[in-house]
């Protein structure tokens, strides 16, 4: 016994819609969406291919590779960058200096800033200077200290940044006034939020050796207006300060 023939009609009509709808191109992942090992990134103003690879730490050939950009340095804000190994998008503005490659660096600014206003993170002996490193640039200075070591606020401000990033591992960024950020990084714990006011003095995370690192060390730098300077222009004394200088910590 035969269908009636309105029944095939309605057959035929799903087979056509079925078949129209595996033929029809799915729309790209949205901003911030995983695909396999990796996220897309949306570039915002005033970001540069240099600063997203620093931020996710992915050479910047490589995601011109990627991402098949002839020119690494004509990217633009709205743009999708995809970053292999990314897990969430993150603020590139925040977590990394404004400077498009270290050759670009002029002198360093003036502190701007009584050198007084500012007291070390911790005591220890430098291992690694701020400048030129092995073909790139070191955007901070390295101090040894013990695992555990507790690092404190170099002055009052608001922490701005306080999670993980690749390369850096447990990382903790504070802004000051007079457009200067401090950064902390390699951290054992961070113990402090984002968002929180935090005095000089204030013990905001411990010596660690998360992140790219041979063993426990602080990575620590200073910015002003978003641009990489030598933390030994604000504190000269930041190599070789006693313990016994220092503010006594507040947490």
């Amino acid at each position: 016994m035969k269908p009636p023939p309105r029944l095939l009609l309605g057959a035929a009509l799903g087979e056509l819609l079925l078949l129209a709808a595996c033929a029809t191109r799915q729309p790209a992942p949205p901003p911030g969406v995983r695909r396999a090992q990796g996220i897309y990134h949306v570039v915002q103003p005033g970001e540069n291919l240099y600063r997203i690879g620093k931020a996710y730490d992915v050479a910047v050939d490589e995601l011109a590779r990627i991402n098949n950009i002839r020119d690494p340095s004509l990217i633009h804000a709205g743009q999708r960058i995809f970053i292999p190994g990314g897990a969430r998008q993150l603020p590139v503005a925040t977590i990394t200096p404004a400077e498009a490659a270290p050759a670009s660096r002029g002198p360093a600014e003036p502190p701007g800033a009584a050198l007084d206003d500012f007291i070390a993170p911790i005591s220890g002996s430098i291992n690694s200077p701020f400048g030129p490193r092995n073909g790139s640039f070191h955007d901070g200075v390295d101090i040894g200290a013990p695992e555990g070591t507790p690092i404190l606020a170099v002055a009052d401000g608001e922490v701005v940044y306080s999670s993980q990033l690749r390369g850096y591992g447990n990382l903790v960024i504070v802004r000051h006034a007079a457009g200067i950020v401090s950064v902390y990084a390699h951290n054992q714990a961070n113990l402090v939020r984002e968002g929180q006011k935090i005095e000089r003095g204030e013990v905001i995370a411990r010596v660690g050796s998360t992140g790219r690192v041979t063993g426990p060390h602080l990575h620590f730098e200073i910015r002003k207006n978003n641009a990489a300077q030598d933390p030994l222009l604000y504190m000269p004394q930041l190599c070789c300060l006693p313990s016994s200088g220092n503010v006594a910590p507040k947490g």
